[in-house]
């Protein structure tokens, strides 16, 4: 329903040389209601400069009072925190229990090899056989998500090494969220002066990783303004945001 609510609501337009989508209006829960416009970019490669993306692209339409939600895997291409697959080397655990990815409801990617061997690397084999498991059994009663709280949210947050992707480039790139999201928010508070907030979003969670100091809305307000992931998903190359609440 969030899908087709947000297609009616949407609107091309192009101001000041920057194509951006009207993603329509929400009220949040404390009556307060924000306008969402979803900013297109280029495709983004590892390196790129945070704050020039933010003044290229955010700058030409931001007005006071607006806030930026920056979309995680373009500041994991900015940052640098990718793994190639040359990088990665799946091993005995990766190859034995990747097949058996959708059986454990390890989440979705979890059945490559490549990605499951990231995920040990970053936490362990012992804790990532352990959350399989449990996942496993756990399944049986209907209990979903074990796997990714017991391995963490730096897993959760892996994406990329996926054969779908519409992105040739995400087919052996993965891309791991910064740990220092908070700190990413405020140099870009400092150089361009937009209050921002770090957001790792799909169609079933917007998981909020940071915001720089003096972010004028409540994370329950930032929840609300995103509640149906304007972002998008696929090719759309939209991952700015720009919230502007109103009065």
């Amino acid at each position: 329903m969030a899908a087709e609510s947000r297609n009616k609501a949407e609107a091309r337009r192009e101001e000041n040389g920057v194509v951006y989508y009207d993603r329509g209006i929400l009220k949040g829960n404390d009556g307060k209601s924000y306008q969402r416009y979803a900013v297109q970019t280029h495709f983004i490669e590892v390196g790129e400069d945070k704050c020039e993306l933010v003044e290229r692209y955010i700058r030409p339409l931001y007005k006071k009072g607006d806030v930026l939600s920056f979309g995680a895997k373009v500041m994991a291409m900015c940052e640098k925190t990718v793994r190639t697959k040359e990088q990665v080397k799946p091993g005995f655990w990766a190859k034995l229990l990747a097949p058996r990815a959708s059986e454990t409801t390890a989440g979705i990617g979890m059945h490559d090899p490549y990605k499951l061997q990231l995920a040990i690397d970053m936490v362990g084999a012992p804790k990532v056989v352990f959350a399989a498991i449990a996942s496993a059994v756990t399944k049986v009663f209907g209990v979903k998500g074990v796997f990714y709280k017991i391995v963490g949210p730096g897993v959760a947050g892996i994406d990329g090494f996926y054969y779908r992707s519409s992105f040739e480039r995400y087919k052996s790139l993965a891309l791991i969220n910064p740990e220092n999201a908070e700190e990413l928010c405020d140099e870009i508070l400092k150089k361009t002066g937009i209050p921002t907030v770090l957001m790792d979003a799909n169609d079933i969670d917007q998981n909020q990783l940071g915001k720089c100091h003096g972010f004028p809305l409540t994370d329950a307000q930032i929840q609300d303004a995103l509640k149906d992931n304007p972002s998008g998903q696929g090719d759309e190359l939209t991952p700015f945001i720009l919230i502007r609440p109103l009065t």
